[in-house]
Protein backbone atom coordinates (compact mmCIF):
# COMPACT_ATOMS: atom_id res chain seq x y z
CA UNK A 1 0.00 0.00 0.00
CA UNK A 2 1.08 3.84 -0.21
CA UNK A 3 0.18 6.23 1.71
CA UNK A 4 -0.58 8.79 -0.24
CA UNK A 5 -0.49 11.60 2.03
CA UNK A 6 0.98 12.03 5.71
CA UNK A 7 3.19 14.09 7.86
CA UNK A 8 5.39 11.86 9.68
CA UNK A 9 7.70 15.27 9.45
CA UNK A 10 5.53 16.61 11.98
CA UNK A 11 6.63 17.29 15.83
CA UNK A 12 3.92 14.59 17.20
CA UNK A 13 6.34 12.32 15.82
CA UNK A 14 9.55 13.58 17.28
CA UNK A 15 9.91 10.71 20.03
CA UNK A 16 9.04 7.66 18.11
CA UNK A 17 9.34 8.55 13.94
CA UNK A 18 11.41 5.46 13.55
CA UNK A 19 9.71 3.64 14.79
CA UNK A 20 6.21 4.88 12.98
CA UNK A 21 8.06 3.92 9.73
CA UNK A 22 9.04 0.48 11.05
CA UNK A 23 5.05 -0.31 11.82
CA UNK A 24 4.15 1.26 8.38
CA UNK A 25 6.88 -0.86 6.81
CA UNK A 26 5.40 -3.69 8.86
CA UNK A 27 1.93 -3.23 7.80
CA UNK A 28 2.46 -3.32 3.86
CA UNK A 29 3.02 0.21 2.80
CA UNK A 30 5.70 0.30 0.86
CA UNK A 31 5.71 4.24 0.35
CA UNK A 32 4.71 7.76 2.17
CA UNK A 33 4.28 11.09 0.18
CA UNK A 34 5.10 13.48 3.54
CA UNK A 35 3.26 16.42 2.68
CA UNK A 36 4.28 20.12 3.02
CA UNK A 37 2.45 23.06 4.11
CA UNK A 38 4.60 26.67 4.14
CA UNK A 39 8.37 26.21 3.33
CA UNK A 40 9.67 26.06 6.30
CA UNK A 41 7.44 22.66 6.66
CA UNK A 42 8.02 21.81 3.43
CA UNK A 43 11.54 21.70 3.85
CA UNK A 44 11.01 19.51 7.04
CA UNK A 45 8.86 17.03 4.32
CA UNK A 46 11.74 16.63 2.35
CA UNK A 47 14.75 16.21 5.09
CA UNK A 48 12.00 13.36 6.53
CA UNK A 49 12.11 11.79 2.99
CA UNK A 50 15.16 11.95 2.57
CA UNK A 51 15.94 9.99 6.13
CA UNK A 52 13.46 7.32 5.25
CA UNK A 53 13.55 6.75 1.71
CA UNK A 54 10.04 7.99 1.01
CA UNK A 55 9.05 10.91 -1.24
CA UNK A 56 7.53 14.37 0.00
CA UNK A 57 5.77 17.88 -1.60
CA UNK A 58 6.42 21.40 -1.56
CA UNK A 59 3.73 23.39 -0.71
CA UNK A 60 1.67 26.28 0.91
CA UNK A 61 -1.54 25.72 2.61
CA UNK A 62 -3.91 27.78 2.63
CA UNK A 63 -3.98 28.52 6.10
CA UNK A 64 -0.52 29.77 5.59
CA UNK A 65 -1.21 31.23 2.05
CA UNK A 66 -0.96 34.76 3.85
CA UNK A 67 2.56 34.78 5.05
CA UNK A 68 3.62 33.04 1.37
CA UNK A 69 6.81 35.03 -0.10
CA UNK A 70 5.71 36.95 -3.51
CA UNK A 71 7.94 35.23 -5.43
CA UNK A 72 6.73 31.66 -5.12
CA UNK A 73 8.73 29.89 -7.89
CA UNK A 74 12.11 31.08 -6.39
CA UNK A 75 11.18 29.60 -2.98
CA UNK A 76 10.36 26.58 -4.44
CA UNK A 77 13.30 26.34 -6.41
CA UNK A 78 16.19 24.57 -4.03
CA UNK A 79 13.14 22.12 -3.02
CA UNK A 80 12.02 21.24 -5.99
CA UNK A 81 15.69 20.42 -7.36
CA UNK A 82 15.70 17.36 -5.32
CA UNK A 83 14.11 13.99 -7.04
CA UNK A 84 12.21 13.29 -3.54
CA UNK A 85 9.97 16.05 -4.35
CA UNK A 86 7.11 14.75 -6.27
CA UNK A 87 4.51 17.18 -6.40
CA UNK A 88 3.25 20.64 -5.23
CA UNK A 89 1.11 21.37 -2.25
CA UNK A 90 -0.69 21.00 -0.10
CA UNK A 91 -2.29 23.95 -1.48
CA UNK A 92 -6.43 25.15 -2.20
CA UNK A 93 -8.81 26.99 -0.52
CA UNK A 94 -10.22 26.42 2.82
CA UNK A 95 -13.20 28.84 3.59
CA UNK A 96 -14.09 27.00 6.97
CA UNK A 97 -11.54 28.80 8.99
CA UNK A 98 -10.37 31.46 6.90
CA UNK A 99 -6.98 31.55 8.70
CA UNK A 100 -5.88 33.61 5.60
CA UNK A 101 -8.34 36.37 3.73
CA UNK A 102 -9.54 34.47 0.82
CA UNK A 103 -8.19 36.21 -2.06
CA UNK A 104 -5.04 35.31 -0.83
CA UNK A 105 -6.02 32.39 -0.85
CA UNK A 106 -6.73 32.26 -4.34
CA UNK A 107 -4.01 33.98 -5.57
CA UNK A 108 -1.40 31.40 -3.83
CA UNK A 109 -3.12 28.80 -4.90
CA UNK A 110 -2.80 29.81 -8.82
CA UNK A 111 0.81 30.42 -8.55
CA UNK A 112 1.03 27.10 -7.35
CA UNK A 113 -0.56 25.93 -10.02
CA UNK A 114 1.83 27.42 -12.42
CA UNK A 115 4.45 26.32 -11.13
CA UNK A 116 2.83 22.88 -11.03
CA UNK A 117 2.49 23.28 -14.90
CA UNK A 118 5.58 24.79 -15.46
CA UNK A 119 7.24 21.48 -13.43
CA UNK A 120 5.06 19.02 -15.48
CA UNK A 121 4.55 18.01 -11.25
CA UNK A 122 0.80 16.99 -10.25
CA UNK A 123 -0.91 19.19 -7.39
CA UNK A 124 -2.17 18.11 -3.98
CA UNK A 125 -5.26 19.93 -3.31
CA UNK A 126 -6.94 20.89 0.17
CA UNK A 127 -10.35 22.17 -0.28
CA UNK A 128 -13.24 22.74 2.76
CA UNK A 129 -15.87 24.70 1.75
CA UNK A 130 -14.80 26.73 -1.10
CA UNK A 131 -16.40 24.70 -3.87
CA UNK A 132 -17.49 27.02 -6.20
CA UNK A 133 -13.99 29.20 -6.17
CA UNK A 134 -12.33 26.35 -6.25
CA UNK A 135 -14.01 24.65 -9.25
CA UNK A 136 -14.03 28.21 -10.94
CA UNK A 137 -9.98 28.32 -10.35
CA UNK A 138 -9.75 24.77 -11.59
CA UNK A 139 -11.21 25.62 -14.80
CA UNK A 140 -9.31 28.68 -15.33
CA UNK A 141 -5.49 27.19 -14.56
CA UNK A 142 -5.78 23.23 -14.39
CA UNK A 143 -5.07 22.68 -17.86
CA UNK A 144 -5.03 19.45 -20.00
CA UNK A 145 -2.05 16.85 -19.04
CA UNK A 146 -1.81 18.34 -15.39
CA UNK A 147 -2.20 15.92 -12.64
CA UNK A 148 -3.77 15.99 -9.37
CA UNK A 149 -5.43 14.60 -6.57
CA UNK A 150 -8.29 16.34 -3.58
CA UNK A 151 -6.65 15.51 -0.94
CA UNK A 152 -9.15 14.10 2.16
CA UNK A 153 -11.96 14.03 -0.50
CA UNK A 154 -14.94 14.55 1.81
CA UNK A 155 -17.35 16.01 -0.75
CA UNK A 156 -21.02 14.24 -2.31
CA UNK A 157 -21.05 11.84 -5.70
CA UNK A 158 -21.87 14.72 -7.60
CA UNK A 159 -18.57 16.74 -6.55
CA UNK A 160 -16.97 13.13 -6.99
CA UNK A 161 -18.04 12.87 -10.54
CA UNK A 162 -17.18 16.59 -11.85
CA UNK A 163 -13.88 16.13 -10.52
CA UNK A 164 -12.73 12.78 -11.86
CA UNK A 165 -14.61 13.12 -15.02
CA UNK A 166 -14.23 17.28 -15.62
CA UNK A 167 -10.88 17.18 -14.44
CA UNK A 168 -8.89 13.16 -14.14
CA UNK A 169 -8.81 14.25 -10.83
CA UNK A 170 -7.77 10.82 -8.05
CA UNK A 171 -9.98 11.21 -4.77
CA UNK A 172 -7.32 10.65 -1.99
CA UNK A 173 -9.55 8.84 0.89
CA UNK A 174 -8.60 8.90 4.53
CA UNK A 175 -10.29 7.79 7.88
CA UNK A 176 -13.13 10.04 7.32
CA UNK A 177 -14.90 7.45 5.15
CA UNK A 178 -15.09 5.11 8.52
CA UNK A 179 -16.78 7.98 10.36
CA UNK A 180 -20.70 7.34 11.05
CA UNK A 181 -21.07 10.83 10.00
CA UNK A 182 -19.47 10.28 6.44
CA UNK A 183 -22.40 8.42 5.00
CA UNK A 184 -22.18 11.27 1.77
CA UNK A 185 -18.98 10.27 1.58
CA UNK A 186 -19.54 6.65 0.99
CA UNK A 187 -22.34 7.31 -1.32
CA UNK A 188 -19.50 9.14 -3.69
CA UNK A 189 -17.19 6.41 -3.46
CA UNK A 190 -19.98 4.23 -4.53
CA UNK A 191 -20.32 6.77 -7.34
CA UNK A 192 -16.91 6.74 -8.68
CA UNK A 193 -16.05 3.26 -8.12
CA UNK A 194 -12.30 2.11 -7.42
CA UNK A 195 -10.37 3.36 -10.60
CA UNK A 196 -10.34 7.28 -9.22
CA UNK A 197 -9.50 5.99 -5.61
CA UNK A 198 -6.14 6.58 -3.89
CA UNK A 199 -5.29 6.65 -0.34
CA UNK A 200 -4.16 8.28 2.47
CA UNK A 201 -4.09 8.86 6.25
CA UNK A 202 -3.35 12.36 6.84
CA UNK A 203 -1.62 11.45 9.45
CA UNK A 204 -1.49 12.23 12.74
CA UNK A 205 -5.00 13.63 12.20
CA UNK A 206 -7.92 12.16 11.47
CA UNK A 207 -7.30 8.28 12.51
CA UNK A 208 -10.21 5.62 11.22
CA UNK A 209 -12.96 4.36 12.83
CA UNK A 210 -11.76 2.04 15.38
CA UNK A 211 -9.08 4.87 16.37
CA UNK A 212 -10.62 7.98 15.74
CA UNK A 213 -8.93 10.56 18.71
CA UNK A 214 -6.06 8.60 18.55
CA UNK A 215 -2.63 9.50 16.71
CA UNK A 216 -2.94 8.32 13.33
CA UNK A 217 0.19 6.40 11.15
CA UNK A 218 0.91 5.33 8.37
CA UNK A 219 -0.26 1.98 9.21
CA UNK A 220 -3.63 2.48 9.55
CA UNK A 221 -4.07 3.16 6.12
CA UNK A 222 -4.51 -0.60 6.15
CA UNK A 223 -7.60 -0.01 7.68
CA UNK A 224 -9.26 2.27 5.45
CA UNK A 225 -8.67 -0.11 2.61
CA UNK A 226 -10.15 -2.80 4.17
CA UNK A 227 -13.19 -0.88 4.89
CA UNK A 228 -13.05 0.75 1.32
CA UNK A 229 -13.28 -2.69 -0.37
CA UNK A 230 -16.12 -4.22 1.70
CA UNK A 231 -18.07 -1.04 0.65
CA UNK A 232 -17.18 -1.50 -2.60
CA UNK A 233 -17.35 -5.49 -2.24
CA UNK A 234 -14.20 -6.16 -4.16
CA UNK A 235 -10.84 -7.91 -3.05
CA UNK A 236 -8.96 -6.03 -0.55
CA UNK A 237 -5.62 -6.84 -3.22
CA UNK A 238 -7.63 -5.73 -6.12
CA UNK A 239 -8.17 -2.30 -4.10
CA UNK A 240 -4.58 -2.05 -3.34
CA UNK A 241 -3.68 -2.95 -6.76
CA UNK A 242 -5.66 -0.51 -8.11
CA UNK A 243 -5.05 2.61 -6.11
CA UNK A 244 -0.76 1.76 -5.89
CA UNK A 245 -1.21 1.79 -9.81
CA UNK A 246 -2.68 5.14 -9.66
CA UNK A 247 -0.79 6.54 -7.16
CA UNK A 248 2.14 5.71 -8.49
CA UNK A 249 1.42 6.53 -11.58
CA UNK A 250 0.34 9.96 -10.18
CA UNK A 251 3.32 10.76 -8.40
CA UNK A 252 6.03 8.72 -10.68
CA UNK A 253 6.81 6.87 -7.34
CA UNK A 254 9.32 3.87 -7.38
CA UNK A 255 7.76 1.61 -4.80
CA UNK A 256 9.46 -0.64 -2.77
Amino acid sequence: MIDSHAHIHDKQFDEDRDAVVARAREAGVTTIVTVGCDLADSARALAAARAYGVYSSVGVHPHEAIDAPDDLAAAFTPLLADDRVVAIGETGLDYFYDHSPRDVQQTVLRKQLRIARERGLPVIFHHRDAYDDFLAILREEFVPGMRGVIHCFTGDADQARTYVEEFGLSLGIGGVVTFKTAQALRDAVRAVGVVPLIFETDCPYLAPVPLRGKRNEPAFVARTVAFVAELLALPPDEVIARSDARAGSLFGLMRG
